[in-house]
Order: structure tokens, then C-alpha cells, then sequence
């Protein structure tokens, strides 16, 4: 059996739980306020009710994301950020802003 190695930074930890297509950017639809599961649906283009259904249920396990079932007339659910999220979706926009950059610097290249 194989020894864990220790971790030698954050990046690690972080990437494990944004990891992959979805999460950073699901997680990040959600910085400024709450919202339902239809809007983030149309918010995050391409990805399919099922993967977003486990996407958010992977962010609400890390304690990322909060979910609330609301009593209403038909009853709805809304997903927003706990304090852990939001401060990942702060530590987020610099490196979305590094990729805008990355972009436009990419597409000059072509």
C-alpha cells in the first residue's frame, strides 16, 4: 500500500474540490446572490441537468454551497454560497481574470 504524500501546498486541496468543467464555474454564478436551479442551468451553457444535479451536490457536501428548500406554491429550492464558498469565489477572481487575459493573448497569437 502506498504511503499519502504530505501536501506542499494549497493548490491541491483547492483544485480537488473545484476540480474538472463544472464546479468553478457553477460556484462562481452564484457570488452575488442565490440562485435556482433553472437559472443556473441557463447561467452555465452545456452542461446537462444531471451532471449540474452532481455538481451541486459535490459543492454542498465540501460545505461550498448551501441548499434551501423553500415552501412556495409550487415549492422551489435555492442554492447559494456558505462563507467557504464565497471566499473560494474570491480567491477565484483573480484567476478568472487571468484567463480573460490568457484568452485575448491567445487569440492574438493565432
Amino acid at each position: 500500500m502506498a504511503k499519502k504524500r504530505p501536501r506542499v501546498c494549497g493548490i491541491g486541496p483547492a483544485f480537488e474540490v473545484i476540480g474538472g468543467k463544472w464546479k468553478a464555474q457553477i460556484l462562481w454564478e452564484m457570488h452575488t446572490d442565490a440562485k435556482r436551479f433553472g437559472e443556473l442551468k441557463r447561467l452555465v451553457p452545456g452542461i446537462s441537468e444531471k451532471m449540474l444535479t452532481q455538481q451541486l451536490r459535490e459543492l454542498e457536501a465540501d460545505g461550498l454551497v448551501h441548499r434551501e428548500v423553500l415552501v412556495a406554491v409550487p415549492p422551489h429550492v435555492e442554492y447559494s454560497c456558505t462563507p467557504l464558498g464565497a471566499s473560494l469565489n474570491e480567491a477565484l477572481g483573480p484567476i478568472a481574470d487571468w484567463g480573460e487575459r490568457y484568452e485575448k493573448a491567445r487569440a492574438k497569437g493565432r
